[in-house]
């Protein structure tokens, strides 16, 4: 009987023994020929005594997928792809890649229709694995670090807290030590590391990394420093576009021009981010206030000026 080898198989898959009932094998059988868990299932009854599939050939491990699970699928691959700098990830490889495969081979070898922003040249993308485990098992570190401006490296006695990623550059933040203020240190000047056993670890002093970063571009934070409110003009031709992608979460609309360009402003702290931001919208884009702000800009630009106008 049907009913006594669901019940059969129930108990050596599952390890459920009390069985299944005539209604619920019937609410199945029901199911499985429903569209609603995507089955369609040609089952027919034969003699008025047994179940089978009118297509011998018919099973529901070899069912088609559909254009929209293929889109998913793919996005979905791509998306776990750009982790793989994670060891959490590393163990998903093969998974991925089967499923890469597979989705390749069933879309009929189609070109990808997403691309992700990644820089498979960055260095010091390997270290965010061992970073990631020493500040979940809350160790200190020896890091070997050579900062731009210095001649040579040094080895850093840290306390990692958290991790960032910005404009596709990752940053350790934590500090020196018991005392020291809260430093953030980039991967890809990161030499080597290692973990201080010996070390008594301090916790971090942030509650919060989403409010730590509220009022700021980037990654330079400055502790007990209220932002400025930062007004600018944008024109007609980039309005649009900063509209629709604000350059930070505070952004408000002040005022439209009839030549399309528009008054913003953004309430954030003053760092070098900001300033490469606005820098990056050329003369579309001009701060008016504050006047420090504007001032700093002005002379960025004058001096860029001059590297243009020399004639070496």
């Amino acid at each position: 009987m049907l009913v006594d080898k669901v019940s059969d198989a129930l108990y050596e898959y599952e390890g459920i023994s009390k069985g299944a009932s005539v209604r619920t094998v019937q609410y199945d059988i029901q199911m499985m020929r429903s569209d609603k868990l995507g089955y369609n299932a040609p089952i027919i009854v034969v003699d008025k005594k047994y179940y089978t599939y009118e297509d011998p050939k018919y099973s529901i491990t070899n069912l088609p997928i559909s254009s929209a699970d293929m889109q998913q699928m793919s996005e979905a691959v791509e998306l776990l792809k750009q982790f793989k700098g994670f060891e959490h990830f590393k163990n998903l490889h093969e998974v991925i890649q089967k499923l890469e495969d597979h989705v390749y081979t069933t879309s009929g070898k189609q070109a990808a229709i997403i691309h992700f922003e990644k820089n498979d040249r960055l260095t010091g993308i390997h270290l965010l694995d061992p970073l990631y485990k020493a500040i979940q098992d809350k160790k200190v570190l020896f890091i070997e670090y050579k900062s731009f401006k210095a001649e040579s490296a040094n080895v850093i006695t840290f306390h990692p807290w958290f991790l960032k990623e910005f404009k596709n550059r990752w940053f350790l933040f934590g500090a020196k030590g018991q005392t020291d203020p809260i430093l953030n240190l980039a991967l890809d000047r990161m030499i080597q590391m290692t973990t201080a056993e010996s070390l008594k670890y301090r916790p971090s002093v942030i509650s919060s990394i989403d409010e730590y970063f509220k009022d700021v571009i980037g990654v330079s934070v400055s502790l007990n420093v209220r932002p400025d409110v930062v007004q600018f003009w944008v024109d007609g031709a980039n309005a649009p576009y900063i509209e629709t992608k604000p350059l930070h979460h505070s952004q408000e609309v002040l005022e439209k021009y009839e030549d399309g360009s528009v008054l913003l402003s953004i309430k954030v702290q003053l760092n070098v981010e900001l300033e490469r931001e606005i820098l990056g919208f050329g003369a579309s884009m001009k701060v008016l206030t504050p006047y420090r702000l504007r001032k700093r800009i002005a002379h960025i630009i004058a001096q860029q000026n001059q590297h243009y106008l020399s004639q070496e």
